[in-house]
């Protein structure tokens, strides 16, 4: 089994081991000695889709059934059936068939299900990556329109899930031990918009549970977040709530914004980072951008460049345009990749001294730190803005500490007990 992608791609990982194990199969390390191999994709990205490829050549290579779950078999079918065409599809929305799914793929018959199923991703068997971390998805699809975005063709409109049965499956999430709740979607702003209710809501409730945990909000693009600001603030005052904010900009530029027909512009965006960084001034700013959209000139990349050092976020994604297949931005001309190499290398390169200015900021803060994953032998923690904190010390996760933080790098924080 591997997955690769966003958070929602994982936790449809967890829900597809959860099924098979509850029903008898057993994964192995090792994918030469495997019944099956599964491999829930992505393709968001122009890079994340080779590597999907890559993976799939591998898998096919040992002819060995193979099911290719997640966002691929929906957006790039043919890719995968020239690769290989005996393996069976799994798409996003259609996890229920899972086990039907793999048992016919074993028999070395070939299984498709594409058609979508109304039926919510809650209240699944998991087996949890991390059993620190709940991933709880809210809602499928969204209400966006980007000219450059594939996720729309896999996953369609929004339908926001039941907010009992979400409640449901945090409570489940909580009885498993997990400390993090990740509120997670393809845009979490839009949440409830076609169920008559919103994230600050859906919040609220969660929070009348009881124990020890913290919630971290999934990405929110600028548009929604504008009409639920205030809502949003003042859920997010409480303590059980990561100071975090995933609010994807994506250029600096309201021509270039039109153009990727993203409905704010650039003056919002600032104003709503302000009011974030106003409330909370200690809390962590997170933000997208893509260099080298077709339209975008050099003056364009500039503005973006302008906006980066106003604002100043603490961590911001950065990828080279890429044209995915069906995509509206597919049919433009594209820019030199040179240009876009050379834009998205100035580019990381002014991101890194902000975020260390920025992390520099947190020498000496003390305070409590949930441990929660362990990376390369590093054990990281985070603290209430989410900030990843390395502690050189084994401690199991899932413990609650004291931290001084002691040392700072663009990416992380480095801390010691009290």
């Amino acid at each position: 089994m591997e997955t690769f992608g966003c958070s929602a791609s994982i936790a449809d990982g967890e829900m597809i081991s959860g099924l098979l194990n509850k029903n008898s199969f057993r994964p192995v390390g090792e994918p030469r000695k495997a019944d099956v191999n599964i491999v829930v994709t992505c393709t968001v990205k122009s890079v994340t889709s080779h590597k999907m490829m890559h993976r799939i050549k591998i898998l096919s290579s040992l002819n060995i059934p193979l099911v290719v779950a997640g966002c691929m078999p929906k957006t790039e079918r043919s890719l995968i059936e020239n690769l290989n065409p005996k393996a069976s599809l799994l798409g996003p929305e259609d996890l229920i068939r899972t086990v039907e799914t793999v048992e016919t793929t074993i028999k070395g018959e070939r299984s498709i299900h594409l058609e979508g199923s109304t039926l919510p991703k809650l209240l699944l068997p998991r087996m949890r990556r991390n059993k620190i971390i709940g991933i709880v998805e809210i809602s499928s699809g969204c209400l966006g329109d980007c000219t450059f975005c594939q996720v729309k063709i896999a996953k369609g409109e929004l339908t926001s899930y039941n907010p009992i049965s979400i409640k449901s499956e945090v409570k489940d999430a909580l009885k498993d031990g997990c400390k993090e709740i990740w509120l997670t979607s393809q845009d979490n702003g839009c949440y409830g918009k076609d169920i008559g209710t919103n994230l600050s809501s859906l919040a609220d409730s969660i929070l009348d549970l009881k124990g020890d945990f913290k919630i971290r909000f999934g990405m929110m693009n600028p548009e929604h977040v504008q009409k639920m600001i205030d809502k949003l603030i003042s859920v997010m005052g409480n303590e059980k709530i990561f100071k975090f904010l995933h609010m994807p900009v994506q250029s600096g530029s309201n021509q270039v914004l039109k153009a990727m027909r993203r409905f704010y512009s650039i003056e919002n965006f600032i104003n709503l980072a302000k009011r974030f960084r106003y409330e909370f001034p200690l809390s962590t700013l997170s933000t997208d951008i893509i260099v080298g959209y077709p339209t975008e000139a050099e003056v364009d990349f500039q503005k973006t460049i302008r906006l980066i050092k106003e604002v100043k976020p603490d961590i911001v994604n950065i990828s080279k345009y890429g044209s995915r297949p069906g995509t509206q931005s597919e049919r433009m001309i594209q820019l030199d990749p040179q240009i876009m190499k050379t834009r998205s290398k100035k580019l990381h390169m002014i991101v890194r001294d902000i975020a260390l200015q920025n992390n520099s900021r947190w020498i000496g803060w003390c305070g409590k730190v949930l441990i929660d994953e362990e990376v390369r032998g590093a054990i990281v923690g985070r603290n209430f803005a989410y900030k990843p904190i390395i502690i050189k010390k084994q401690i199991p996760t899932g413990s609650v500490l004291n931290i001084k933080v002691v040392n700072a790098t663009y990416a992380c924080l480095v801390g010691e007990p009290t």
